[in-house]
């Protein structure tokens, strides 16, 4: 992937949240098979050698399991996070085919009824949550 608007369409994707990184994966829905991947580092995380190192990392991981966990049609997006270049290899490795396991577990958009308090209307007001007696 090298757009800018396919990282933000990929934002608006599943998500799955790892120690090292974050994964993001959207269905392009265009018809093609192909499995697209990016990857991004801000420089919150360090310097240009620790992004560039932490990007090869990523890359060589994204290369070895996209191949067998990723989704078809799909763009995968990497976001590397603060701490990610200290982790253990094998470690990254394994958190990568959790996150892949947990994006394909996840429900579809409108498979599952709305969480607790993200109905209109139910959120907490200007009275802190406590009901008002009339």
């Amino acid at each position: 992937m090298g757009k800018r608007a396919d990282f933000l369409a990929a934002n608006r994707g599943k998500r799955a949240p790892m120690p090292g990184f974050v994964l993001l994966v959207r269905d392009r829905a265009d018809g093609d098979p192909a499995m697209r991947f990016g990857i991004t580092v801000t420089k919150k995380v360090g310097g240009a050698v620790i992004r560039n190192r932490m990007k090869r990392r990523f890359r060589v991981l994204a290369r070895e399991l996209l191949p067998l966990h990723g989704f078809a049609g799909a763009d995968h997006v990497l976001i590397g996070r603060d701490g990610g270049i200290e982790r253990d290899f094998t470690l990254l490795r394994t958190e990568l085919q959790k996150a892949l396991g947990k994006i394909a577990r996840a429900p579809q958009a409108g498979d599952s009824p709305p969480r607790h308090g993200a109905r209109a209307g139910h959120g907490r007001g200007k009275g802190g949550g406590k009901d008002k007696v009339p």
